[in-house]
């Protein structure tokens, strides 16, 4: 199923599939050095109430995203649980 990182759930594992036109380059060449690659496996770790920024484990490394970006990350959810 494909969904946006925003929408995942603390525990969830996706792969990323790319960027929807809307990000602004500044933030997808950001993201990119991050290591958010299409293909990469990203968990969500932590997913607080209200609308705080989600944090999400990329190659080891951890990184907290607000919606305002991570709604723009296209991605595919795994089956499996991290």
């Amino acid at each position: 199923m494909n969904s946006s990182l925003w929408n995942l759930k603390a525990g969830d594992r996706c792969e990323i599939l790319g960027y929807d036109d809307a990000l602004d380059d500044k933030y997808r060449i950001r993201l990119m050095e991050f290591g958010f690659h299409p293909g990469e496996a990203v968990v969500c770790m932590h997913a607080l109430a209200f609308g705080a920024p989600k944090v999400y484990r990329v190659s080891n490394t951890m990184f907290s995203l607000d919606d305002e970006v991570a709604l723009h990350v296209r991605v595919r959810l795994s089956d499996d649980h991290a």
